[in-house]
């Protein structure tokens, strides 16, 4: 089969389409035929070597997939050849088949693309399990949500909306700005037009912000820290910006909130139970149309290197995603 492998840490440019061995479904394994693959913003920092995560080279980016199950190990009674699936694989999705733990296969409703599904996944799970496991948040709450045209901002607006949160929406441009809005953001600020911290003031009558879900770093963490709410929760999702931040604790101290890490990959792997529960309540709010994945654009297999840039250089609005 084809695949994008990385032998070695470096830039994106050095990833190798080429031709490896079909996976072997395992027990308790299925091998999935991969019609959608989504990109993510951590899948360039995995082969640069800049994530949490480093994986032994040669390897196969790509955690997340929707497609057709073609085979199946020992020990799956639930699931069959040819049924169409969601799976989180953590690694080797930018490929044209991939074997996942079934515990982590899910079956995927018709009335959902398998370009959406494959965005699904990692964004929206992960504002799902920010906003719900992590910042407990409750309606009537208000939400900012920075880079909220990307995949996961945009997910951010649409659950918090859906969690009963007033969502303030912060973007680079009016493009991307309007793109929220479409998505159920209440209130918008150009932080490229207008001192971030007063507009949040402004936007909350003085009082601050309840939760943050922040995904850029640098100066904009900034302002949001010095913009919350008496018991309000800043969550750290991740830093697109490029700079990671050094956080003042004093400022969490007096101002009386929490800074609450999100690392879905790892809350799937401690909380598989949570995880699967988390995952229904998503594709019910997606059928019922509740929630939405934005697709910006799908590129074959073999351009993984220029849909991985526009990821890494911010240039996508909603998800992108590689068909095999």
């Amino acid at each position: 089969m084809k695949a994008i492998v990385c032998n070695a840490f470096g830039p994106v440019e050095e990833l190798e389409y080429k031709d490896v061995p079909d996976p072997q479904a395992g027990k308790g394994q299925v091998v999935v035929e991969i019609k959608a693959c989504g990109v993510n913003f951590p899948d360039g920092l995995i082969v640069q070597g800049l994530y949490q995560m480093k994986p032994e080279v040669p390897f196969i980016p790509g955690n997340e997939v929707a497609g057709v199950i073609s085979e199946i190990g020992e020990g799956v009674p639930h699931l069959k050849v040819g049924q169409r699936v969601i799976a989180l694989c953590m690694l080797g999705g930018y490929a044209e088949k991939v074997s996942c733990a079934a515990t982590h296969v899910m079956p995927l409703p018709d009335e959902i693309s398998f370009d959406e599904a494959a965005g699904l996944v990692t964004a929206h799970a992960t504002a799902h399990h920010g906003l719900k496991q992590r910042a407990n948040i409750q309606p009537g709450e208000t939400l900012l949500v920075t880079g909220a045209a990307g995949g996961t901002g945009l997910a951010a607006v649409q659950i918090g909306k859906q969690m009963g949160a007033k969502v303030i929406a912060v973007c680079s441009t009016q493009e991307k700005l309007d793109m929220a809005k479409d998505n159920g953001a209440d209130i918008l600020i150009n932080y490229s037009e207008v001192d971030l911290k007063t507009a949040i003031k402004e936007a909350t009558n003085g009082k601050g912000v309840d939760v943050v879900y922040e995904c850029v770093g640098g100066d904009t963490f900034h302002a949001c820290s010095r913009s919350m709410a008496w018991n309000g929760r800043l969550l750290v999702v991740g830093f697109a910006g490029g700079t990671i931040p050094e956080f003042p604790v004093n400022l969490s101290l007096v101002k009386g909130y929490s800074v609450v890490g999100v690392f879905w990959g790892s809350f799937t792997q401690h909380q598989p139970q949570d995880f699967a529960l988390n995952m229904k309540e998503l594709l019910t709010w997606y059928v019922q149309g509740k929630v939405k994945v934005v697709v910006d654009q799908a590129l074959p297999l073999a351009q993984a290197k220029d849909a991985l840039n526009k990821v890494m250089g911010r240039e996508v609005k909603g998800k992108m995603s590689l068909n095999p």
